[in-house]
């Protein structure tokens, strides 16, 4: 016979209770919260536990500048997008809360898609995003939170693969929420997503007749059986964190079209410039960075 003692240390763990020993400084930051966007954390413990597997394991990321992540108030945290599915979002995030010396919660503010196919909403609002809206934005900035920014948009994501790294024109608009609400930018370069699910024909046409942002071909999507199209190659990653930019200019100057894209463009080039040089440090698709990893 088992006895109490024994069957409690036989017992797997509950992701929360995991959360809340290897990491209790950010468990204790959120714990007993009621967050009006809905962010659950046990929701968050379970998904952190799956994609903290393909963070360490599967993708085995390299993270180069972490300690760039400011330990406490406000930022914008912005950079290149891709992988069909918003990946780079969550390593970026299972970063944060587990690499960080300050670890917190980063908060994506994600394109309304997300928040009309039911199941996906609620998966979104419990792990933590937020729909993008200038409201929710400088709601969340005004309680000094991280949020994410992808400036590229859907498009990033949705690259064919003859695109990969090729980074589209960012949308000015997280430089004018930044002047506005006086926000460092903490721009982030990220190698490896544009190749987990080789895109080589995006169907727009029949993308918008399902309702889908873009509709995919890929090496498994849309041939083989749920789940196996959503499986993605494990190519080794990496992500390279700026220090925090402060811009400098009054409020007033969000309102400045010129001078908003033209540091939108400096942004965009300056992650470019990143993506380029990881590129060529690069040994392979699988084997990454240094021989030793």
């Amino acid at each position: 016979m088992v006895n109490w003692t024994t069957y409690k240390a036989l017992k797997p763990e509950k992701p929360i209770e995991t959360l809340a020993r290897r990491n209790p400084a950010f468990y204790s930051q959120y714990v007993g919260e009621e967050d009006e966007f809905g962010f659950d954390l046990e929701t968050f413990a379970f998904w952190e536990h799956v994609f903290r597997y393909f963070y360490e394991d599967y993708f085995k990321v390299t993270f180069d500048g972490i300690d760039n992540i400011p330990s406490e108030g406000r930022a914008i945290i912005c950079g290149n997008h891709s992988g069909l599915l918003p990946a780079d979002g969550a390593m970026l995030v299972i970063a944060i809360c587990n690499l960080h010396p300050s670890p917190r919660r980063l908060r994506f503010l994600a394109t309304d898609w997300f928040f009309t196919v039911p199941g996906l909403r609620e998966w979104a609002q419990k792990t933590g995003q937020v729909r993008a809206t200038l409201e929710n934005a400088e709601t969340l900035l005004s309680r000094n939170e991280l949020i994410g920014i992808y400036p590229e948009g859907i498009r990033g994501v949705g690259k064919t693969f003859r695109e990969r790294y090729r980074v589209h024109d960012f949308h000015p608009g997280f430089v004018k929420l930044a002047i506005a609400t006086q926000t460092p930018l903490v721009p982030v370069a990220t190698v490896g997503g544009d190749e987990i699910f080789p895109n080589f024909v995006n169907n727009k046409t029949f993308g918008q007749l399902l309702r889908m942002p873009y509709f995919p071909t890929t090496l498994t999507f849309p041939w083989l059986p749920f789940p196996m199209p959503f499986f993605p190659l494990p190519v080794r990653w990496m992500m390279k964190i700026h220090k925090p930019i402060n811009l400098g200019y009054p409020p007033e100057k969000a309102t400045d079209r010129k001078l908003v894209l033209r540091i939108a463009r400096e942004i965009q080039y300056l992650i470019q410039r990143d993506l380029n040089d990881l590129l060529r440090q690069r040994k392979s698709l699988f084997s990454g960075w240094d021989e030793e990893d």
